[in-house]
């Protein structure tokens, strides 16, 4: 486990530093392409977090939906996209007036920005999957909506586990009477088919004498 969390915390600490330095040469580059093309001053120095905000916000989007397990918006796939094409784009003018080679070049931070930031977004979107793979067996697929149900499902977990709770342990632990515990465990047993039923103490045992009844000496 300390392994895995050594490569994990340096894979981000790695990732990070690539994508600080390439996002800061990547933004140079822009602020003088948008510049030099009638955008000077405090907007030209501002455009080109619209680009690379473009695509923090987009990979958010993504990252929500893969943590709750839901189907990505088709708009922030379109916005990463355009964010990424955007970025590419006005770092290759930056360096196209010096040549092919040049503008390669200046291309690759903005390449390497999106590739590490993106990199960061597997790790956690990774990280997210299998802290949902090890809490998956013990977390409820729904909220009980009131004691009882809570209750009901507590005592299918105990049934399972092969001790059951008691009326006295069901009324304690969620609040219930003693009826609305009896009639919960009534229930609850009933469906199971009387399996995982135990000997407790609001169970008669076979054997012990029962208020109302006479003794039997063929149950002693």
């Amino acid at each position: 486990m300390n392994g895995d969390r050594l490569a994990r915390w340096t894979a981000v600490a790695a990732v990070l530093a690539v994508a600080a330095v390439a996002a800061l040469i990547s933004y140079r580059h822009a602020v003088d392409v948008v510049s030099e093309h009638g955008e000077p001053g405090t907007v030209g120095r501002l455009y080109p977090v619209t680009i690379d905000g473009l695509i923090v916000a987009a990979s958010m989007v993504l990252l929500d939906a893969a943590r709750h397990r839901e189907q990505p918006p088709r708009l922030a796939w379109v916005m990463l996209m355009s964010g990424i094409g955007a970025t590419l784009a006005v770092n290759l003018l930056a360096g196209l007036p010096s040549g092919w080679l040049a503008a390669i070049v200046a291309t690759w931070p903005a390449a390497a920005f999106v590739g590490a930031y993106e990199t960061l977004m597997l790790l956690v979107r990774a990280s997210a999957r299998r802290g949902a793979g090890a809490g998956g067996g013990t977390v409820p697929a729904a909220v009980p909506g009131d004691a009882e149900t809570a209750a009901a499902a507590s005592l299918r977990a105990t049934i399972a586990a092969g001790n059951p709770w008691s009326n006295n342990q069901l009324a304690e632990r969620f609040g219930l009477t003693r009826a609305q515990a009896a009639k919960v465990r009534e229930t609850v047993l009933a469906g199971a088919n009387g399996h995982g039923a135990d000997s407790n103490a609001d169970t008669p045992r076979p054997g012990a004498r029962t208020p109302g009844r006479g003794f039997d000496p063929n149950l002693s």
